[in-house]
């Protein structure tokens, strides 16, 4: 199933409150980027119990651009979040990651734009799915990089290989109603879209732009 989920990347929580509010009439989830820092200099909001208030309404799945992306499930998962996705670069042990996420919802691996596939050492088996970036994570805004998409090439072909072509594969950065098609063809399920939705006057018709181009891609 192809799906169109708004992100939120934002250092204070008025804004994620608002921008959530937004969505909320047409969007099934949301995806809440988490920067601590050091996975890059950016840093955003970092506390999820504000965020209980609205995610029995939606499905929140939660990016974690930090280093050691496990100390963050638990308080995560105890805000109602249901998907975790950490990042390969910052986390020491891939495996026990994947088990404790396992736990407590969806779990899956993101990989930057700039690292190769083989940064992920467990099975694709054991994953609810996998984000590849667009782009260099840390910053929203940043203009889409098409030989990132290779690397969703490959991954496909691998997933196919091994009868787990099921498991949702994730873009995340630069996506619009141009390197959406890009995207799917190169076998993305769910988009993710930040700026092009929300540096907008109408979020809700850019959303419906993009799941346009799905339906004729």
């Amino acid at each position: 199933m192809l799906e169109i989920i708004p992100g939120i990347l934002e250092k204070e929580w008025s804004e994620i409150e608002r921008k959530i509010n937004l969505v909320k009439p047409f969007a099934k989830s949301v995806h809440i980027d988490i920067i601590d820092g050091k996975f890059s200099p950016s840093t955003t909001f970092l506390d999820p119990a504000p965020f209980a208030k609205y995610t029995k309404d939606l499905l929140f799945e939660v990016h974690l651009m930090v280093e050691e992306p496990i100390n963050y499930l638990k308080t995560f998962a105890g805000a109602g979040f249901k998907r975790f996705l950490g990042h390969v670069e910052k986390m020491s042990d891939q495996a026990e990651f994947v088990a404790q996420g396992q736990l407590l919802g969806e779990v899956g691996l993101a990989i930057d734009g700039p690292t190769d596939l083989s940064a992920v050492k467990v099975s694709y088996s054991d994953l609810d799915s996998i984000l590849i970036m667009g782009i260099k994570a840390g910053e929203s805004g940043q203009v889409f990089v098409p030989e990132y998409l290779k690397k969703m090439e490959i991954l496909r072909r691998q997933l196919a290989d091994q009868n787990d072509i099921r498991i949702p594969i994730e873009i995340d950065g630069g996506i619009n109603d141009k390197t959406i098609t890009q995207a799917k063809n190169a076998g993305a399920n769910r988009f993710i879209a930040n700026s092009f939705i929300f540096n907008s006057q109408n979020p809700q018709v850019q959303y419906k732009l993009l799941e346009e181009k799905l339906s004729i891609s």
